[in-house]
């Protein structure tokens, strides 16, 4: 086991976050960190708004199956991190749910596929992570989408998503049974 860590800059910029999750991911996989010193990169990392979303779109991503089933002290960390990282999560099923349909409009069944897989991710994440925040915002996600006003208004017309891709993203996080 290595005894360094990676530095992560308190200020930390989103493509730095993205190189270093890159770089964790790389010692994870090699067994190199410490339980400990997992738990930290990512609880350094995702301190900041640049950080976790540098680490969610890396770790969400990966074409590597070690990000399937997030360890322990990974799921501790973003508990550390509870505003961030309910957020993120919120959003990031979200958009995962209306780009597979987005990629299944065009016939991309290649990018359905990696939609799916931070679709699955996410949940797992989430259905883990049991944070109340996460339980809120989910709630807060659906009735914007059915009173067709609330606090995710502006982040859905943000996204374009059409009524189909709402009510998809509806689905799914009601279906999480978090709330």
């Amino acid at each position: 086991m290595s005894s360094s860590t990676l530095p992560i800059p308190a200020n930390i910029k989103f493509d730095e976050a993205i190189a270093l999750t890159q770089a964790f991911l790389n010692q994870l996989k090699k067994k190199e960190l410490t339980s400990s010193q997992i738990q930290k990169v990512v609880s350094e990392l995702v301190q900041t708004s640049n950080g976790a979303r540098g680490f969610f779109v890396t770790y969400l991503t990966a074409q590597d199956p070690i990000c399937d089933e997030p360890q322990p002290e990974i799921i501790a960390a973003l508990h550390a991190h509870p505003e961030i990282a309910a957020d993120l999560l919120v959003k990031n099923i979200a958009m995962s749910t209306a780009q597979q349909l987005y990629h299944q409009r065009r016939n991309d069944l290649e990018m359905v596929a990696s939609s799916a897989t931070v679709a699955a991710r996410t949940t797992e994440i989430i259905q883990q992570l049991k944070l109340p925040q996460i339980q809120d915002m989910c709630r807060e996600l659906v009735d914007t989408i059915h009173n067709g006003s609330g606090s995710y208004r502006e982040f859905l017309t943000r996204w374009g998503y059409d009524d189909e891709q709402n009510n998809s993203i509806a689905q799914i996080v009601s279906s999480l049974g978090i709330y």
